[in-house]
């Protein structure tokens, strides 16, 4: 069961880092590149923009779910 965890949890990282990746960043100062931005950077997002978030923040969940259960087992 623990190798099947982890196997998930490669997989789910692989997907979380795609997901960042693939997200725009329209700010261009210094404090967006240390995750300085503001609620109203997030706001009025559509299509792509928001599938992504809404994809980043589920792959980020079953990543912290993962890590806890193969904590647990172990």
């Amino acid at each position: 069961m623990p190798i099947f965890l982890m196997v998930i949890q490669i997989v789910v990282s692989i997907a979380l880092i795609l997901a960042v990746i693939f997200q725009r960043r329209k700010s261009s100062r210094a404090s967006g590149i240390f995750g300085g931005g503001t609620v109203a950077d997030y706001g009025g997002k559509k299509g792509k923009e928001a599938f992504l978030m809404k994809i980043t923040t589920v792959i980020a969940v079953i990543f912290i779910f993962t890590s806890l259960m193969i904590n647990l087992i172990k």
